[in-house]
């Protein structure tokens, strides 16, 4: 029994080292503001930036989704985002994917009823710190970014977020 206790041990050790690196360059303390084009759930497209999204959904914790076009992990993703964006503000981030009429056709093509922020060059991605895809954040009802992860999120790994960035 210790031994199979010390093995879950180190294998935790290594997740949430693996995951402390990965989101290394995620900045702390408030979202950082970008101009782009979103999608709406409706196709309907405008121009506004992350502050006025956030903005939408005062005293709520919101969710940013970064994924990519091209990215598999991603699709695995798809529904798990579909889900949680029925209960949650979800803003997902199309890093790299392409500009604004190339996404709305993924969208479409996919089934996917997400308000979408069009980032071609990766550079919202990059500004909140991710260099990969998939990843999430949670930003808190006061603005501040909480439990960045990177790689596949359960739904009840992005649910606990929004729940635990909501309660504390």
């Amino acid at each position: 029994m210790r031994s199979h206790l010390g093995t879950a041990g180190l294998v935790l050790l290594v997740f949430f080292g693996v995951q402390a690196w990965q989101t290394r360059n995620v900045p702390t303390g408030s979202l950082p503001d970008a101009r782009f084009t979103l999608i709406q759930t409706d196709g309907q497209r405008r121009t506004t930036t992350l502050a006025e999204w956030r903005a939408q959904h005062p005293g709520q914790a919101v969710a940013l989704h970064v994924w990519a076009e091209w990215c598999p992990i991603c699709r695995t993703e798809e529904g798990t985002v579909t889900s949680l964006s029925k209960d949650h503000p979800v803003l997902s981030i199309a890093m790299q994917s392409g500009q604004p009429d190339a996404v709305a056709r993924v969208l479409v093509r996919r089934q996917l009823p997400w308000a979408t922020a069009v980032d071609p060059r990766g550079e919202i991605a990059s500004a909140l710190g991710f260099r990969a895809v998939p990843a999430f954040v949670v930003v808190d009802a006061d603005g501040q970014l909480r439990t960045p992860t990177v790689g596949y999120t359960t739904e009840l790994g992005m649910r606990v977020r929004l729940w635990w960035a909501q309660t504390f």
